[in-house]
């Protein structure tokens, strides 16, 4: 059994599933996070079978293949083991180009998401917008500086 509960921080996963990148996501958009695989929803390691290198793969791909804006830096994919089981902690930080969304699908609800608690919620139209919009200043603010100190 792990020493933390699945919460604000914390996802617990047996596999892979459809609705990683959606996981992914919301810890990017809200405060960082960790994903176990091979972990039930009490916390219990069940472990991994398979190909542990080629999970890892997957995992690294789906990350940087679906979702935008690029998560180069925001995550590390480490493997564990406790009592000769071995299983996966995907260590996500809070993302600095917020919103983040699903490739191809643009920053709308259906593709942005954040954390709420245990579970993830789409993202208001509203939070999309006022998360763009800071995204959006900061990179004018670094522009600008730029120009007035080169």
């Amino acid at each position: 059994m792990l020493d933390v509960i699945e919460d604000t921080r914390n996802e617990f996963k047996i596999k892979l599933t459809d609705k990683f990148e959606q996981e992914v996501i919301a810890f990017l958009n809200t405060a960082g996070g960790n994903i176990f695989i091979g972990v039930n929803d009490k916390g219990n390691i069940i472990g991994i079978n398979g190909d542990i290198d080629l999970l890892q793969r997957k995992i690294k791909d789906k990350i940087k293949d679906n979702i935008m804006p690029s998560t180069l830096g925001l995550y590390d994919v480490v493997v564990l083991e406790k009592n000769n089981k071995k299983y996966i902690k995907i260590v996500i930080a809070r993302g600095n180009e917020r919103p983040y969304y699903l490739k191809g699908m643009g920053m709308t609800p259906d593709s942005c998401f954040i954390r709420v608690g245990s579970s993830i919620q789409n993202m208001p139209s509203e939070m999309i917008n006022n998360e763009f919009s800071k995204e959006e200043q900061s990179l004018i603010l670094k522009s600008l500086d730029k120009i007035l100190y080169y």
